[in-house]
């Protein structure tokens, strides 16, 4: 039995992810993860960080990889297909490789069931508007937004997979000791691998040109850009010695 596009659901879920990014803005207030942790949430039940990236970040996968392998396979199928491609390759990398490595903080348990919700929420909204409601010209594979969208992808992410591993030689298995970035963007933002992320899904909504993956690209523009402030803001007070020239997101600006 065929499926079809419903558009009510994709507009509230659209709407819906749009609307988290201005509260997050709006509140101003550090996520309750990762440094921050400690002090906002001292006796919250917690997991170890691997377990709980995992956990939170595998329904991103597995929700659109699962709506992908419906479809017919082929080494280049119709675009909505590559572009479902490309934010399972994303989560893949955030499930798999990226949770297996990191060395944070333990997760207090109530973030890690909010990202879960999140992450199957958005999963669920990405993979079906892409596989059911949207239709692309058979020239997108060449047209300017498919082409600087996925190059921007593919530039943000690599990115945020060094930035990230930058942040993980800073630290030795078991340490919690905070040490100030160097190399990479971080020569110029604190932020760097949110400045990554963020460059990632600003070029999939360009590419795929719809209104899920632009409200998913301004959740994540406020979402990581005032974590990145908030990190930016902590180093500068636990580091004298912290680069004054170097700023939060955007290289020389903000």
């Amino acid at each position: 039995m065929s499926v079809r596009c419903q558009q009510s659901p994709v507009l509230a879920g659209s709407a819906t992810l749009a609307a988290l990014g201005a509260l997050v803005l709006y509140l101003a207030e550090p996520s309750g993860y990762g440094k921050y942790s400690e002090n906002l949430m001292p006796v919250a039940i917690r997991l170890p960080a691997r377990a709980a990236w995992f956990l939170q970040e595998l329904p991103s996968f597995a929700v659109p990889a699962g709506i992908l392998a419906g479809q017919p396979s082929s080494l280049l199928g119709p675009p909505a297909s590559v572009l479902l491609g490309l934010f399972c390759a994303h989560y893949f990398h955030r499930t798999f490789v990226y949770s297996l490595l990191t060395r944070g903080r333990p997760f207090p348990v109530v973030f890690l069931f909010r990202g879960f919700v999140f992450c199957m929420g958005n999963g669920l909204l990405q993979g079906y508007y892409l596989v059911y409601c949207a239709e692309y010209p058979a020239e997108w594979y060449t047209d300017i937004r498919f082409s600087l969208g996925v190059f921007l992808f593919i530039l943000g992410m690599g990115i945020n997979i060094h930035s990230d591993y930058i942040l993980r030689q800073l630290r030795k298995p078991g340490e919690i000791t905070y040490r100030i970035p160097q190399g990479g963007l971080f020569t110029y933002v604190s932020g760097a691998n949110f400045l990554g992320e963020i460059i990632e899904w600003i070029g999939y909504a360009l590419a795929s040109w719809s209104l899920p993956a632009l409200a998913f690209a301004f959740f994540s523009l406020c979402f990581l850009g005032l974590r990145a402030f908030h990190h930016h803001r902590f180093y500068l007070k636990m580091f004298d010695d912290y680069p004054k020239s170097r700023r939060a997101l955007i290289p020389f600006i903000f």
